[in-house]
């Protein structure tokens, strides 16, 4: 099970509480604002029909949603966005890569170091975390699926990898075959959780539960940042960890 994997489960638990309602909206609204810069219609505009079915599945108003178009359209203010990938070490020099998603640089650069800092890690300069990761395409799907059927539909598109664990099917698959494997599970009838590029270890780290735990608060911590959208580890997320997050 790699180490995404685990995080992405720990992730889909925090998501269902009302707690982390209101940041997954503002994630996904800059998500919606960023994709509809190539038009605000989703019937053309395949990356946003995507994210207003992650938008739909989450119970974001549609009010929000409408905002989050009209901002990436330039209809109303609000969409000068920057999407800008950073890097960093975690305690025991465990690799980060964080996604952010800011109209402010100079905030999002001050808060992730502050945090980092404070929890045992520091930032890195660009390339120097990058190469111990791929980015790959990943999806997940929480309904009912026939494991056998599910998989051989998934590998025959191109996925590299399916895995079924807690209720969730999740699917790995190479940059350059992501749309295609998406496109035939939607065809399929499958709604997606989750369907997005992220950075895979090339290399897992692994860590004893207690150091372990010390990487997640931090992710947690980062995740919190308003500025970031998603947070990347080489840590290999042991069920003894887990258990010890609570």
């Amino acid at each position: 099970m790699s180490g995404h994997s685990k995080w992405s489960t720990i992730k889909h638990k925090k998501a269902a509480t009302d707690a982390k309602r209101g940041k997954a909206f503002t994630r996904i609204a800059k998500e919606i604002t960023i994709a509809a810069r190539a038009g605000g219609d989703p019937n053309f505009n395949a990356s946003l029909r995507l994210i207003l079915e992650k938008a739909k599945q989450a119970n974001m108003p549609k009010d929000n949603i409408e905002r989050a178009i009209k901002r990436g359209t330039g209809e109303i203010e609000g969409g000068d966005l920057q999407e800008i990938l950073y890097e960093g070490y975690g305690p025991h020099a465990v690799g980060i890569l964080i996604e952010c998603v800011t109209d402010n640089k100079n905030r999002a650069v001050s808060e992730l170091r502050h945090a980092l800092g404070k929890n045992g890690g520091n930032m890195a300069t660009s390339g120097s975390v990058s190469w111990q990761f791929t980015q790959k395409g990943y999806l997940s799907i929480t309904q009912a699926v026939d494991p056998d059927e599910f998989f051989m539909l998934a590998v025959e598109a191109g996925a590299d990898d399916v895995q079924f664990d807690e209720g969730i099917a999740e699917v790995y698959v190479e940059k350059d075959s992501f749309s295609a494997v998406r496109n035939a599970l939607s065809d399929a009838g499958y709604a997606f959780e989750d369907a997005s590029l992220i950075y895979e270890p090339n290399s897992p780290m692994d860590l004893g539960p207690d150091e372990a735990v010390q990487v997640m608060r931090l992710i947690e911590i980062l995740e919190e940042l308003d500025d970031v959208q998603n947070v990347f580890s080489a840590l290999t997320i042991s069920d003894e960890a887990m258990e010890a997050m609570g």
